[in-house]
């Protein structure tokens, strides 16, 4: 056992930019890069280990030859870590909880929480409706190409978390780079896409029905976390998110930071500024911004040396 560097699927979705590759040191060749999938399972893109004997394999094959791997909680693999990077607006779009999408998509619902990395002067998110409607006037907004009237616009800037629960209708705004840990699931349904194409003359699929079967049309419920805070000459570390899903912290590490990963649950971190290295017994692992490692569970004492921010996620 030990700590698993990876590197990610890329996606080259018709909205994305160029900041993951010349920021980031994504190396793909297609353009755009709308999103890396640092730490994934999913057949839709599985992250890849890059270190140790298991360099070269794919994190689902490994965790299939290693279970042990996720901890005594899970018996599956229960989230995906993500990088986006919006040059333009994300399509609007809804996801359904897990009974709906287990029933009818044999996949988990998608919940998730987005960490803003950076955005652009006067961007903005779309998060739920700006006041309650119900499911035939918003049939109807979409009908009529009117729906961006009903929405919740969010002004926001970097540091910024937004946490999005199954149902919450969405989308990203252009000019924002975020850090998205959401369940291990790959459904979305689109309301609305501004009736743009894709590289190949097409307008993209949307999924109105199936969108207004699991869409809250209110406001987004207003969740607000106990953000914990705790500082020190060493290091700063603030709590993101505590869900159901997951739970995220960020660490501002000004020299160390000692933790310990229990046979629970493995953990997940993603560097998103400056370099460091974490060290487990004799083995050492450097990051710097962009880099994401899997710890198994029951891997035990770790320690981040360095000046870093990064997120640490736990399920």
């Amino acid at each position: 056992m030990y700590m698993l560097k990876l590197s990610p699927a890329g996606k080259d979705y018709l909205w994305g930019g160029t900041r993951l590759k010349t920021e980031y040191h994504k190396k793909f060749d297609f353009s755009p890069l709308a999103e890396t999938w640092e730490c994934s399972v999913h057949p839709d893109g599985a992250s890849t280990v890059l270190n140790g004997e298991h360099a070269g394999m794919t994190l689902d094959k490994i965790i299939a030859r290693y279970p042990e791997y996720l901890g005594k909680k899970y018996d599956y693999f229960p989230i995906l870590v993500k990088f986006i990077d919006a040059e333009k607006d994300l399509s609007i779009q809804v996801h359904p909880d897990d009974n709906y999408a287990r029933f009818h998509e044999n996949q988990n619902g998608k919940t998730e929480m987005w960490y803003v990395m950076d955005a652009t002067e006067n961007a903005f998110l779309i998060h739920g409706f700006e006041k309650n409607f119900t499911k035939q006037e918003v049939k109807q907004a979409i009908e009529n190409h009117e729906i961006m009237k009903y929405l919740h616009k969010v002004p926001v800037q970097k540091g910024d978390v937004i946490y999005i629960p199954a149902g919450t209708v969405h989308a990203i705004g252009k000019g924002i780079l975020i850090a998205e840990i959401q369940e291990n699931s790959n459904i979305t349904y689109r309301v609305y896409d501004y009736d743009r194409l894709d590289k190949n003359g097409n307008r993209r699929e949307l999924h109105i029905e199936k969108a207004l079967e699991v869409m809250h049309c209110a406001p987004a419920p207003e969740i607000i976390f106990d953000k914990n805070f705790f500082k020190n000459s060493d290091y700063e570390i603030e709590t993101l998110c505590n869900c159901n899903y997951f739970k995220i912290k960020k660490i501002m590490i000004k020299k160390y930071f000692n933790f310990f990963v229990t046979t629970d649950s493995f953990q997940v971190l993603l560097c998103l500024d400056g370099i460091s290295k974490i060290i487990h017994e004799q083995e050492i692992i450097k990051i710097k911004k962009g880099d994401c490692v899997f710890l198994p569970a029951g891997l035990g004492n770790c320690k981040i040396q360095g000046n870093a921010e990064l997120l640490k996620i736990k399920c």
